[in-house]
């Protein structure tokens, strides 16, 4: 059975939420602060974390850094009273999946986990990733369970999404993918409007993996269209 930790210190939105996903068969947790929350994904596997912006002891956001900087890694979705653009890109960019602006529907709600947890079963299933097995591609190396990158041995300090994103196009040499195919395969549902973010993510990522940005190797810009990996460079 699938479990989920419901980080959350109104106990009300808590239990609603986990009534509502217990009709999905999902099995949940609760934590009601930042510090309880870390101890509890210390001691137990779970599918996804539903992590409140604003909590006690530790806010979500250092919550959410902590949990990226261990080696496994579990989806976040980010809920968060604050409704500017600001709050929510700096949820996205330490690493959470998904966000929720409150007042949220629990209908809503319930899509964006189901479609995560579908996102990252997919993810799963991929043949070469899902053995674990390092792919080699050029110079580029990638390590699905450590989730780990290195070019020419160096290795590449990536954010999850970062990762996500490389680890998608080089699952498809050559197909070419708009912004808002890639917002809604790699960030999910509900990103719409927000194909800034795509760009800003890929030119990180050449940033940190092309010797030279201006000219890339591995993901290249078709004019007009999107964006899609080397084709040739794919072992």
């Amino acid at each position: 059975m699938r479990r989920i930790l419901i980080v959350e210190d109104d106990r009300d939105i808590a239990e609603l939420v986990a009534l509502h996903l217990g009709d999905l068969s999902i099995q949940t947790d609760f934590a009601v602060d930042g510090r309880t929350a870390l101890e509890r994904l210390q001691r137990n596997p779970y599918s996804l974390v539903i992590l409140d912006l604003m909590l006690p002891e530790l806010d979500g956001l250092e919550v959410c850094k902590r949990v990226r900087a261990r080696d496994d890694y579990t989806p976040i979705l980010m809920l968060t009273a604050k409704a500017t653009e600001l709050d929510r890109v700096l949820g996205l960019e330490v690493g959470a999946d998904d966000y929720l602006t409150k007042p949220f529907s629990i209908l809503e709600l319930v899509a964006r986990v189901k479609a995560i947890l579908r996102r990252v079963e997919e993810l799963g299933k991929k043949s070469a990733f899902a053995a674990g097995r390092p792919v080699e591609i050029g110079d580029l190396a990638i390590d699905p369970d450590r989730r780990r990158v290195t070019v020419d041995g160096r290795m590449v300090d990536l954010t999850p999404k970062e990762f996500d994103l490389l680890l998608h196009f080089a699952s498809h040499p050559g197909l070419v993918f708009s912004r808002s195919q890639l917002l809604d395969q790699v960030w999910g549902y509900g990103h719409d409007g927000y194909e800034h973010t795509v760009n800003s993510h890929i030119n990180r990522l050449r940033s940190k993996l092309e010797p030279d940005p201006a000219r890339p190797r591995y993901i290249q810009t078709v004019w007009g269209v999107g964006y899609r990996f080397a084709e040739d460079l794919a072992a």
